[in-house]
């Protein structure tokens, strides 16, 4: 067993001791870190409660886009695929 990395979730970028918290992990986890934040939103927390996943709630909420980011940035360490350089990442307003 070994861990792929570590994933921050919940993210609010409003907030001071959350992106204190972000830069805390990243300084003492570096490499482990995965880039990918997943962000605090509504729909994360729906879902569940209508017996679906995220994606199917909601596809372009913040979170699921966050999730299919994750998933990418995954596959790419792994070298599973190669993902050209413009689908790396789905824009997210913040």
């Amino acid at each position: 067993l070994s861990i792929e990395g570590m994933l921050l979730t919940m993210y609010d970028s409003r907030l001071r001791l959350a992106n204190q918290v972000v830069e805390e992990v990243k300084t003492h986890f570096q490499q482990l870190v995965f880039d990918t934040v997943v962000h605090r939103n509504v729909s994360l927390g729906e879902a569940p409660s209508h017996g679906q996943t995220v994606l199917m709630h909601d596809a372009s909420c913040k979170g699921a886009v966050n999730y299919l980011n994750l998933a990418r940035e995954i596959l790419q360490k792994n070298q599973m695929t190669r993902i050209p350089e413009h689908e790396r990442t789905i824009p997210v307003e913040q």
